[in-house]
Parts: C-alpha cells; structure tokens; sequence
C-alpha cells in the first residue's frame, strides 16, 4: 500500500478552488481580515523596524508599480510584499489562527496586494480565493506541526508555515498549474526559517517574519512558473518539513476534512496590540476593573492562570518579563500587559510604550503578579485559548473572571462596525480620515484587488 501524498492532495484541492466554490461567509471573512491587516500595516509602515526595511529598499533602487503601504515608495512586487509583511506585525495586532498559532494575514496579504497591483485584470473574487487558499494552506500545515511542539524546536510558525501558504496564494494568482503549485510549495520547504530568539533581547527579526515568508513564497512560485523543480514531497517525506519541524507531527490534520469547512473561519483577531497568549488575560482584567470599583494601590495580587504553550513565550524567563527594557520585550510580557491593563484601562499601542515601561506605578504592578499553570485550560487548547485571572486586594476581596474566548475570536468577534474603528484608529493615524473612509466602503462593497490610495 503507498502511503499517503499529503502535500500532492492538499495542493491538488487549493489549485482547484474557485471563488465560486466558497461560502458566502467565507468571502465576508476574506474582506474582513483584509481590512484588519491594512489597519495593521499602514500603522506599522510607521515603525522604525518598518523604516529600516523602506531605507534598504530606497537605497537599493525602488521602482515598480508595487506600493509600500503608508509611503510613497513603490516597488518590484518581492520588496513590496517584504516591507508590507514586515510593517503589519509591527505592533503585535494582526491576526491569528487559534489552532496552528500563526498570523496568517500579514504574510497572504502582503503577497495578494504586491501581486495584484502587477496583474490588472485580476477580479476582486480571484483575489480573495488566492488568500483563503493561503491562510488554509498554512494554518493546516501549522496545525500539523503541532504549536508546542514547534515552539519547543525553536521555530517561530508564521514564517515556517507561512511561506508554504505564500506560495500557495501567489502560485493562485499568477495562473500556475497543478504541477508548477507543487514545485513552488517543495521550493518554499526550502525558504522555511523563523526562530524565536528575537525573545532573549527584545530584538525585531519576529517582525521580519511575515514579510520573509511573503517574499521567499512569492519567489518559489516565480521560479516554479520558470520551471524549477522541488520536491514533490515536501511537507510528509522522509526529510521534509514535518519530520525536520516537530517531535510529534500529526500529518493527518493537513488534509483531514479537506473543504468542509475552511481556516480562515476559524482566525480570530487582537484587539489589544501585543502577544496573542497575552489577550485573554489582559480581557479578563479589563472585565473585573469594568465590573468593580477597585483601586490599583489596594490590589495585592494579580493571579493570572497561563496556558503553558505560551508560558516561554510570555512568562519565562522571569527577570525578562516583569523587567522589560523595549516595546518588544513588553509585547511579550505578561506581567507588563496586566499591569497597563489594570492602570490604563487598555492595552492598546498607547500602553506599549517607552513612559510606561518607565513607570514605577507600572512596575509596582508588575511586582504584584503572579503567574500560574492550570491543566484545565490545557483541555480544550488549541481549539480554545481560555484565560483565569483573580485579583485580590489588601482588604480580602478576591475577584475572578474566566475567558473562554478572547475578543477577537470568531465565537466572539470583532463587529463589521468595530473593525471599521479599529483601522480608523490605526490607519487613521497615517492616512487622511476621508481616504480612510474610502478604503472601508470599498473593502464592503467587495473590491478589494484595486483599492483607493494607500500611499501618503
């Protein structure tokens, strides 16, 4: 008996899909997400981590009809999509794929826009089944390795993953056949990097990721529409990406269930701007604040309970997060993010800021959480990604809340109306506020391949 052909069937099935063959709750999501990433990386074009990628593309010679969201720059469609990549996971909200852990938006996103701006009869439909191709490709492809088991290797899945979902979205919409998909998925296993040491001193390479994996995706379908060859087993063979990626890959899940629903679906959105595992949590504190009256000098302690995927990624090493000395390290700190939270009533970009790293009301905080491991909320993660919080002040009260899902989640969303604010917000910081209004019309009305403006 041959053992299965995983990459062979999973490409098989995303070459042939056709906007036709999706869901009209599926092609709402694609517009949605789109809009939650043009938030995104228009404001994260304003980072320094962003400039550094636009300087290096200027020096380099710019020119291409490529945009470089939140400039004037344009670009060959490869940079385009690196620096728009780079900018949209800037400021730690973008989306994320609660089963694989992966943002998956910031990389599809950034290959669709590059591309499409190159190919003028690409319709709005194309457009959008290139990108729910990708977020599937990818998110099952994560989901495979298995998100502990990929993070205890290292490795970062929004890159490793994502440039396989790269390649599918870009493959999508350059037309390729069946056979060259299946050379640029086995050429991208090749592109598959990210690691997570960016943690140990708050460096940018994690916002790097997205765009890398957009780039070298893009590129591994030029060179498959060349005629190079990959390897036809990629993702399942003998030295390929699950074997190599996790200790306990589970290749079932990337064709299990193939079409009856889709990924994309089941992503979810950040409305606070820092780590995902910090989400549930932060909203946890916001509800207890909302629904007590409760001084943030009385309180003794704040008990968060932890899921222990996230735990080295947000609560070890210990003197890094209650100590944090950058944006990055107080985007993956835990303790940072409870106390903004606490004493802002948000934990937003506003929060995540140099003064409030500063702050000695914000370290007094920090000094008074602790965190916890709690086997429950193992029970139903990745599915879910539940939070515990109880605060308990100098006097005896004790107040708990639980998340079963963040806000974001797809079980409880982001409205049409509250995303609109939330790219108002973003965007709205480096785009005109009828422009703004312009690119919101136009993504609901279902004309996303060619949108207003996004230059300044």
């Amino acid at each position: 008996m041959n053992p299965p052909e995983y990459t062979r069937e999973l490409v098989e099935f995303l070459h042939a899909l056709t906007p036709e063959q999706l869901p009209a709750e599926v092609m709402d999501r694609a517009r949605y997400f789109l809009l939650d990433y043009l938030a995104v990386a228009v404001r994260g074009s304003q980072e320094e981590s962003a400039r550094c990628v636009q300087r290096m593309i200027r020096r380099n010679g710019a020119s291409g009809c490529s945009t470089v969201l939140g400039t004037g720059i344009r670009t060959q469609p490869g940079p385009a999509a690196f620096a728009n990549g780079t900018a949209s996971h800037g400021i730690e909200q973008d989306d994320t794929h609660s089963g694989g852990s992966i943002h998956l938006g910031a990389t599809m996103y950034s290959v669709a826009l590059a591309l499409a701006e190159t190919m003028r009869d690409t319709t709005a439909d194309d457009f959008l089944a290139a990108v729910v191709a990708g977020y599937e490709a990818a998110a099952r492809i994560a989901m495979a390795v298995q998100p502990k088991e990929h993070y205890a290797l290292g490795f970062h899945p929004t890159q490793t993953c994502g440039v396989f979902g790269a390649a599918i979205t870009a493959s999508g919409l350059l037309g390729l056949t069946t056979a060259q998909t299946q050379a640029a998925v086995g050429i991208a296993g090749s592109m598959a990097a990210g690691s997570m040491e960016f943690l140990a001193e708050g460096a940018w390479t994690k916002r790097l990721h997205p765009g890398l994996a957009a780039q070298n995706g893009m590129q591994a379908a030029l060179l498959a529409q060349e005629g190079f060859i990959g390897p036809l087993h990629i993702l399942e063979g003998r030295d390929g990406f699950l074997h190599g990626y996790s200790r306990n890959p589970i290749a079932g899940r990337l064709t299990d269930g193939l079409g009856e629903s889709f990924e994309i679906l089941r992503t979810a959105v950040k409305p606070h701007a820092c780590c995902r595992y910090m989400q549930g949590p932060i909203d946890a504190i916001l509800q207890i604040m909302r629904d007590h009256t409760i001084d943030s000098t009385q309180i003794a302690t704040i008990e968060i309970a932890m899921l222990e995927a996230g735990w080295g990624i947000v609560c070890e090493p210990r003197a890094k997060k209650y100590h944090p000395e950058s944006i990055v390290d107080a985007q993956f700190s835990m303790p940072f993010g409870a106390a903004v939270a606490v004493l802002c009533g948000a934990a937003g970009l506003d929060q995540f800021t140099a003064e409030y790293i500063a702050s000695p009301a914000v370290k007094r905080l920090m000094d008074k959480v602790v965190l916890t491991k709690d086997a429950r909320l193992e029970e139903t993660f990745p599915r879910e990604w539940p939070a515990r919080v109880a605060i308990e002040t100098r006097d005896g009260r004790r107040y708990e809340k639980s998340v079963r899902y963040p806000k974001g989640d797809p079980e409880n969303p982001l409205t049409w109306d509250e995303m609109a604010a939330k790219f108002r917000s973003l965007a709205g910081a480096v785009l005109p506020a009828d422009r703004c209004d312009l690119i919101i019309q136009h993504i609901a009305d279902g004309k996303p391949a060619v949108l207003p403006s996004l230059c300044v």
